[in-house]
Order: C-alpha cells, then structure tokens, then sequence
C-alpha cells in the first residue's frame, strides 16, 4: 500500500511513492500535490515548514511589518478556513487544479483526486465600506454612515470604475426633475396675471400632490431613511435637518389638500391655505443634485489610487521549465518564476533582473524623471515601464507583497487616518445639528408670535429654510477630502504618507536630524582599502571578514562582501552570527571567533587596535569609513568603504536650509568621516552615536522646545524615526525603518523631502480654506434664513434657495480639496 504524506503547504495527502514533486529539507523529505506548492514552499519554507509560529487558519500574522493569511490555499486555492476573508462571484464554477476536465457549479472535493475544487475565476477580496468622514465605521457591504448618513464608500480602492450609489441617486435626479418641472410652471403660473384664481382651484392640489408625492417618497426615500437612523443612533446629522425639513412642508400640504378645515385663519392668507409641494420638491432635487455633485467629486479623490493600480499589467510572459513561455495572468504568477519582460512593456511584479540590461522608467512609483539603468542582479519593480532592452526576470514579490501594493495599501489607511486639525471639526459637529433645531423651533416660535399674517405660514416656511441651509457636512469634509487629495498626489510624486498626522506636523518641522548612510550617501559603498596588520594575510582576513558581513543586512557589509567575490576569494559559512546595533558584528568562521566593527567594540572585547590608528584617522578624514578586524581575540587590520554623497543631497539640504530649516546629521559613524560629509554639505553633525542616542538627540531637541523630523533607512534609525514627531523613511532602506517613519521617501531621495514639506504646507492651507468656507457659511447662513434681514429690507429666503445653498457648500470644500491635485509642489 502506497504510504501518504501531508502536503505542507495545502494539506492534500499526496502519495510517497511515485511522487511527482518533492524537496529535501531541513533534514527530511517533503512531498507535494502540484508545482505551484512546491514553488511556494521553496520560496518561504519557514511558512510551512513549522519553524515559524503559525496562528489558527483563517487569521493574519505580521511578517515583516505586513498583514499576511494564514490558512490552507494549493496553487492559489482557497481553503474552507480562509472563507470568511474571501469573496467568489456569484456563478463561480470550481475547477480541479490536478485534472482540468473535473468542472462542477459548488465548491467540494475532485471525485477523482480529492483535492479541493478552486474557483474558474480569480478570487477577490472580500470589499469593506468605510465612510470618508468617519473611518472608525466599516461595514461588509454598501449603505449609509449611521453617524453622519453620508453613503460609505471601498475601505480600499480597486481598479474597477463604477459607484451604484453615484448610479442610484442620478437616476432618482432625472426621474425627480422630471416629476418637479411642472411643479415649478405652477409656480410660476400662479404669479402671472389672470391665473391666480385658475391655479387655487381645488384639482390643482391633488395634481400637486400626485407629481411631489413620488418626488419626496420615492426620490427622497434615502434621506428619510438617513434620518431616522440618526434618531435611532442618537447622532443627528444634515439627513436629520432634511428629513424633517421636506417632511413637514410635504405632511403640510398632503393635510391641506386631503382636509383643509383642520387649518385655522392663521395659516390662511385671502382664506386660501398656501402649499408647498413645489418646496418640497424642489429641496429634494436639489439635494439629489448635491449629493450627485458630491459623489462625483469624492470619486475624483480615489482617482490616485485607481491610477496606481493601473500600472499593473494584466498579464505576464511566464518562461516554463522546458524553455516554453505563455501569457498567463498576474494572478497565476508565484514567487520564483522567470519572467521575459519585452521592449516598451510594464515589469508585471517586483523581482529580480536574472539576465539582460535595459533602462527602465521608475517615474510613477518614485518620482523621478530620469530612466535607471539595470541588468542581472538589479532589482526591478511591478507596475515600472521597461524600456528598449530585453529582460529576463526572476519574480520574487508578487500579490499583495508587491511594492505597488504595498504602496496603495498605505496611501488608502493614510486616507482615512485623521489630522489633529479634524478634531475642532467634530466638536462643532457635535453641538452643530442640536443647534440648529433649536434655532429653527425658536425662529418658527417668534415667527408665529411676533410675524406677520400668515404667522403660522411664515413660522413653517422659516423653519423648513433654517433646517435647509444648515450643513454639518461641509464641518466634516473640510479635512477628510484634502488629505484624501494630498495623499493620492504624494504617491504618485513617491511621496508615502503613511497617517494624517505626519502631513499635518511637517510643515510646523523646525529641526530635520538626517542619518549619513542611504540618506545623505547613495548608500551604495564599495570597497577602496583592505589594510592588514605585519604576520596576516590580507586575502584571508578580507575572506574571514566578508564571509561575517555576508549575514548583515547593513549596506556597509555588502560592500565588503562584493568587494571580496570581485577578488575571487571564496567565503564560509557563519555560525553564531550577533549583530550589536551601532557597534559591529560577530560570529564563527571555520571555527574561529571573528569581530569586525568599531574600536568600542573591539575594546570591550579587550583587544587594542592602535596600530593603525593613524592610518585609519587619514583614511576617515577622506571621507571612507573605517572597520576594524580582530581574529580569535586578536586584531588583524581593517577594511574601508567609501560611500558617495548622492548628487541630490547639496541641492535639497541647501533648499531645506533656506525654508529655515536645521539641518543635523547624526550618525554611527566615525567622528573623522562624518566632519568630512558634513564639511561637504555645510551642515552640523553629532558622530559615534548609537541608535539609542540618535533617539536621545531626538528627545533632548524636542526639550528645547524644537519640532523635529529624522530622516533615515536602516535599522539603527527606527528608534530615532519612532521617537521624532515626524519619521520620514528612505523606501531604499529597511522594512523596520519603513515601518517606524510616518512618511516614505519611495526613491530615497532627499529632494522628496523638499516635495513632501511642500505638499504639507498646501494641504494645511487648503484644509484651513475649507474650514473657513464651512464655518463662515454656516455663520452666515443660518441667521438668513431665520429672517434677520426681514425686519429692514423686508426680505425672505426661500427654503427652496436654502437647500440650493445646503447642496453646493459640501461640493464647494470637496472642489476646492481637488485642487491639489494639481498644485506645484516646487520649494516656495
């Protein structure tokens, strides 16, 4: 009998004998059901192969910074567990990866093979709605916001076009205009002279009543709905202010026309009882076209997202094994396969260059202009356009992993992160709506005492127009939409703003601390100096060295180690590898102890290296930095870096500085090689310092009363990063870095910074227009329309005008937010 075994990465028992597709490792055999687990399974083993703590299936554990599933999938199958995190369109049919003819309408088990059944069609993820103004509100499907009614839109943007709600309510506009025209010719008929007396008779009510009743309870429909929701959820809201505005001048006029003696004199005027189905028409076609007008305009501002995610192809031209290639869709490509990426075509995932030279565009992902040259071992982007070279890649991020995804996943979280500015919005708001009704029921109440005749007919035409022109919306909007905006447009100048807050601060930021490696340098050092003591070999040492700095993640170590495989030297495995942040490495090599660092780390480690303290000082003041070697507790000599300031880094640091900023490097390095860096730059330096201290240099700053942003890549930064009010991160640099900045640089460029400060600076003023336009339009508003003016000029507004104004002010802040999608982002 066949023995089976337990495919690890899908779970499908698999038959030992005869299997098709196996791997040794960790000391043991592994077998699997197809290609596509056994390429997963290659490409992250510590996944399956139990060495990496595992949460039950189903949930999501952080890898890396990132969100990932956790939960049987074959070939990118989804397991029952996964289920409730997925969502397959209805008239899905299911196909049996193993055997292509096995098709069937439900979800189950191959009756041939007994591996899950997977969907034809790509499974997508399951869709929250979020609402723009409230981001704590996240339902599983469309509706309206319970806090403030306004209709909820993706959590996270697609590239689909299309919004049913945009749909529903243009379509309710076109019927309810319709319907309200000839209300409006009513109107206009009863002011001409002769028709007065035509238009009071008895038939033209019930005409009225017939247009207005499926214009208000039809069309309107949803803002009833909205509003009794804010009763219910105790959070009244502009839906609240329409719902009874239309629905007492409607519920008025249905009771003048069905009974009219229930009215007394009072609501009377010539003994006709006035009616306002034209009014309440009117107020909710105007509403429809504010709420049209509004929906357009916060679709624009997902127009950036939907823009980055168009830059990923459809498909990819995948290479088989036997030399074959096929276009396959980007959803069937995994890590691990070859890739041909032809002249003119887009990199279809991030990856690896595995044979050819070309330029390629990076522009829509980091910002710059300028072509980069790549050929084999470079790495290359998804979403990037290639250029007249062919390629051959190797894809090594894919789905969700992608940088491009990576990138729409923060700019949609940043979007619906608040500022610190949001807050003195949502206090008004919450007094805003109570306000208003009280004004309306005062002003209705004055009105109706002190008013002239018709009393009652004035009270309830100013009351219907004080609920009408209100608009908390507009309060709410001012922030949300021009973060929205600004967010989408730094990402596309590679400008990641990872929450509200960070936007807000930078453009208050007095202090800028910036690290030296990968942010001032190109953080791309090569080997210059390899200096060995009297009794060592230097090609030995230089081997024992590199073969250490091989298991760093530091920019400095590959260095050495590219340095060293240009000599031909080979290199050993390590053991024991500890890296001691700010000071060095350490590990066994062939069995003896190796240290390479700085002198505070060979001193602790009690060995002297001041016999080549000279010739290291000479080396520091040229610029390189300087590691120190020592072997089985003795030291054998030293090796040299030099790492090249980035052409940018004068420019920006210079405009930085005239924008009155204080520039301050502060780094690890040297004292010798960062006065000579920052000698170069004209700015202050602090060196030797350890992460640690740069984040106390952060903390004594912010003391002296300084607003402070640090700027860096690696590891030993995050401290600092996470520390200063602001972090701004080098996407060049290391995934922990990245996740302690509150902004990222995507082409670790400092001129980004110069672009970002700028987009800081015009977002707050747009975000402070629009709190302007809102609080004075309510200031104003409001008394209008409770008849202020009447008392000198004899002058009314019509709730219908009100409305109009309601409609446009929201459309007003959000218009105003999509200015930034075109602003200069040049230094001021």
């Amino acid at each position: 009998m066949n023995e089976m075994a337990k495919d690890p990465v899908c779970g499908m028992q698999v038959g030992i004998e005869g299997a098709r597709w196996t791997l040794e490792h960790g000391g043991r055999s592994w077998y699997f059901c197809c290609e596509g687990c056994l390429k997963k399974f290659k490409a992250d083993p510590s996944k399956y192969d139990g060495t990496q703590p595992v949460s039950s299936a189903g949930e999501l554990v952080s890898i890396g910074g990132i969100a990932k599933p956790v939960g049987g999938s074959c070939c990118g199958s989804t397991s029952q567990a996964a289920k409730p995190t997925q969502a397959v369109a209805k008239g899905t049919k299911y196909i049996c990866p193993m055997d292509p003819e096995v098709i069937s309408d439900k979800m189950g088990a191959c009756p041939k093979c007994g591996m899950a059944l997977e969907p034809m069609h790509p499974v997508g993820p399951r869709v929250e709605y979020t609402c723009p103004m409230h981001p704590e509100v996240v339902k599983d499907e469309p509706g309206s916001c319970p806090i403030c009614g306004m209709a909820l839109e993706p959590r996270e943007m697609t590239g689909e076009e299309g919004n049913p709600e945009l749909e529903s309510m243009t379509r309710k506009l076109w019927i309810s205009s319709a319907l309200t025209l000839p209300l409006l010719a009513a109107m206009v008929l009863e002011m001409l002279p002769g028709f007065a007396d035509w238009m009071h008779r008895p038939w033209v009510g019930w005409v009225e009543m017939a247009l207005a009743t499926p214009v208000v309870l039809w069309c309107g429909w949803p803002f009833f709905v909205r509003g009794w929701a804010s009763l219910v959820n105790r959070s009244l809201n502009m839906f609240t202010l329409i719902a009874i505005g239309t629905g007492a001048a409607y519920l008025y006029s249905v009771a003048a026309v069905v009974a009219p003696g229930l009215f007394p004199e009072s609501f009377r005027q010539g003994g006709m009882l006035g009616l306002y189905f034209e009014a309440a028409a009117v107020i909710t076609v105007l509403v429809l076209v504010g709420q049209v007008l509004e929906l357009r305009a916060r679709d624009k501002t997902g127009g950036a997202i939907r823009a980055l995610l168009g830059l990923a192809p459809k498909t990819a031209r995948r290479i088989a094994e036997d030399g074959t290639e096929k276009d396959v869709p980007l959803l069937e490509i995994v890590v691990g396969d070859r890739l041909r990426v032809r002249p003119g075509e887009k990199i279809p995932v991030d990856g690896v260059v595995a044979d050819g030279r070309t330029t390629v565009d990076e522009s829509m992902v980091t910002g710059e202009p300028i072509p980069v040259a790549k050929a084999s071992g470079d790495r290359v982007v998804g979403g990037t356009i290639n250029g007249n070279g062919a390629l051959v890649m190797t894809a090594e991020h894919v789905g969700s992993e992608t940088l491009l995804a990576q990138i729409v996943k923060m700019v949609s979280e940043a979007q619906r992160s608040r500022a610190p500015i949001q807050r003195l919005a949502d206090k008004v708001s919450g007094y805003f709506v109570p306000a208003v009704l009280a004004a309306a029921v005062i002003a209705a109440f004055v009105w109706a005492v002190w008013g002239p005749e018709p009393r009652l007919a004035h009270a309830l035409v100013i009351a219907v127009a004080v609920l009408m022109i209100a608009c908390p919306c507009a309060l709410g909007l001012a922030t949300p939409m021009s973060v929205m905006v600004a967010t989408g447009r730094g990402a596309h100048e590679g400008i990641l703003v990872r929450n509200a807050e960070a936007l807000e601060l930078l453009e208050k930021v007095d202090t800028l601390i910036v690290d030296k490696t990968g942010t001032l340098t190109e953080g791309r050092p090569r080997l210059t100096d390899t200096l060995a003591t009297d009794g060592t070999n230097v090609d030995e040492m230089l081997a024992a060295v590199a073969s250490l700095e091989r298991a760093s993640e530091h920019p400095l170590g590959a260095a050495i180690v590219a340095g060293a495989q240009e000599r031909g030297l080979t290199l050993n495995e390590v053991k024991e590898f500890e890296a001691v942040t700010g000071k060095g490495v350490g590990g066994m090599v062939r069995g003896r102890r190796v240290l390479v660092g700085n002198a505070a780390m060979l001193q602790e480690a009690g060995i002297n290296s001041d016999a080549m303290r000279t010739r290291a000082e000479e080396l520091r003041r040229e610029g390189k930095t300087v590691m120190l070697a020592a072997i089985d507790g003795r030291f054998v000599g030293a090796v040299a870096v030099a790492d090249p300031l980035k052409e940018s880094s004068r420019a920006a640091v210079d405009v930085l500085k005239e924008n009155g900023l204080r520039v301050l490097m502060v780094t690890g390095d040297n004292r010798t090689t960062a006065a000579a860096v920052a000698g170069e730059l004209g700015i202050e330096f602090e060196a030797e310092v350890s992460p640690e201290g740069k984040a106390e240099v952060v903390r004594r700053l912010q003391k002296e009363g300084r607003i402070v942003a640090m700027a860096g890549d690696g590891v030993n930064d995050a401290p600092a990063l996470a520390a200063a009010q602001v972090g701004i991160a080098m996407g060049t640099g290391t995934d922990v870095a990245m996740a302690a900045g509150g902004i990222t640089l995507v082409s670790g460029d400092l001129r980004g910074l110069v672009r970002a400060r700028s987009l800081s600076r015009k977002t707050m003023g747009n975000i402070r227009q629009n709190l302007f336009f809102a609080f004075g339009y309510n200031a104003i508003g409001v008394p209008l329309a409770a008849g202020v003016l009447y008392p000198v000029f004899g002058w009314l507004l019509n709730p219908m005008l009100a409305a109009a104004a309601m409609s446009l002010s929201s459309v007003s802040v959000i218009t105003n937010a999509l200015r930034l999608r075109s602003v200069s982002l040049e230094s001021e």
